[in-house]
């Protein structure tokens, strides 16, 4: 269904410098600058990147939006976790662990970036 992400941020090396860190923690690579100065991602298909707005307005978290990132196991998400607060991000909402609801049980373990998105970390126990 989805092409690719794409978020704004205003300091694109605190943003990258985090990313960096919070895929390195799900198994995948460091971006890659292109020469328009976004970052790109590229992890198993799926595509990530970040990018300055293009309009020259400040960049914003979207009010009500989350982008969640499958790790494999709880243990990888603590990792996520982790590695992002080290790097520039903020722990939001509860402490990382299992969320049931709706018949589901997830491990969840939630982040603001250092431009403000909310990020996830989702692992489906088995």
């Amino acid at each position: 269904m989805f092409s690719h992400v794409m978020l704004g941020a205003d300091d694109i090396d605190a943003s990258k410098k985090f990313y960096d860190a919070t895929f390195a923690a799900l198994g995948g690579p460091q971006g890659s600058v292109d020469p328009k100065g976004r970052v790109i991602y590229i992890h198993e298909g799926g595509i990530f990147l970040l990018t300055k707005p293009i309009n020259g307005e400040p960049a914003s978290c979207g009010n009500g939006s989350t982008i969640g990132f499958s790790a494999k196991t709880s243990e990888q998400a603590d990792a996520w976790h982790k590695a992002g607060l080290e790097n520039g991000g903020t722990a939001i909402e509860d402490p990382p662990g299992i969320r049931e609801g709706a018949g589901m049980k997830l491990y969840l373990a939630y982040l603001r970036d250092p431009a403000g998105n909310k990020v996830c970390a989702m692992h489906r126990p088995g």
